[in-house]
Order: C-alpha cells, then sequence, then structure tokens
C-alpha cells in the first residue's frame, strides 16, 4: 500500500467505511429482519420457527464475522503502514511530508479501531434483539 498515491488509499479507506455500512444493514433492521421471517401464529405449523430462527442466526454470524474480518485486515495493513512511517521518521526526523504522510495513517488507524468498536456495539445489540425474540417465542411464560 505503500506505493499507492495518498489520493486513492483515502478513497479506498471511505470505499471500505461504505462497505462496512452496506453490510451493516442486517442489523440495523434487525427487528424488520425478525419480524418478516419468523411466523406469527396464524403461520406457524406451515413455517419451522427454528430453522428461520437458525437462518436468521447463521446471516448474522456470517455478516459479524465477514465485517469484523474486513477491519481486522485494515488495521493490522495500516498498523504495519504505520510502523514503516515511524522508522522511516526516526531516520529524516526534519522531514515533515513524512511526519504529516504518519499522522494521516495515525489518524485512518484510529478510525478502523473506532469501527472495531462500533461493530461490537452494532454485534451486541443484534445478538440481544434475536435473543429476547427467541426466548418470546419458545418460552412464551418466561419474563426477560
Amino acid at each position: 500500500l505503500s506505493e499507492i498515491e495518498p489520493s486513492i488509499k483515502l478513497y479506498i479507506f471511505f470505499l471500505i467505511q461504505e462497505l462496512l455500512r452496506v453490510m451493516r444493514t442486517i442489523d440495523d433492521r434487525i427487528v424488520h429482519e425478525l419480524n418478516t421471517t419468523i411466523p406469527t401464529a396464524s403461520f406457524v405449523g406451515k413455517v419451522d420457527p427454528g430453522q428461520t430462527c437458525k437462518e436468521l442466526y447463521e446471516s448474522l454470524m456470517d455478516a459479524h464475522t465477514n465485517r469484523e474480518r474486513i477491519i481486522k485486515n485494515c488495521i493490522a495493513q495500516t498498523s504495519s503502514v504505520v510502523k514503516t512511517l515511524r522508522e522511516e521518521r526516526e531516520k529524516a526526523q526534519d522531514d515533515v511530508a513524512l511526519l504529516k504522510q504518519l499522522r494521516k495513517e495515525q489518524t485512518k488507524l484510529k478510525l478502523m479501531q473506532s469501527e472495531l468498536n462500533v461493530e461490537e456495539v452494532v454485534n451486541d445489540r443484534s445478538w440481544k434483539v434475536l435473543s429476547h425474540l427467541i426466548v418470546m417465542m419458545f418460552c412464551p411464560n418466561r419474563q426477560s
């Protein structure tokens, strides 16, 4: 990545953020997904709610795993670039352009690390909603 034009790197970074936003659609619409995939009382005999929950669970799990992998790959690559720039900076401490590039990469690294925190919050919220619905469906007498 170090040979790539800085403007292209920035564009790639924004594309990754947009990709993550799109990939989080299933989490953003979890209640809607549940309402459209889990059968109502009148359709319980026609649709297997256990299978439907399993499929939704697997979709969520795949989405979470894929997003986490993308974020961690970006963090690893950006960390490598930051490390290289730090090493170069130690050799050329008067290079203002190098310092500027290092700061940009450090900022990008912090943003990607914060994406990992956002991912954790999004995932937790989705699992809580799904768990609550499963308890309500399969244990209707239990208060949660």
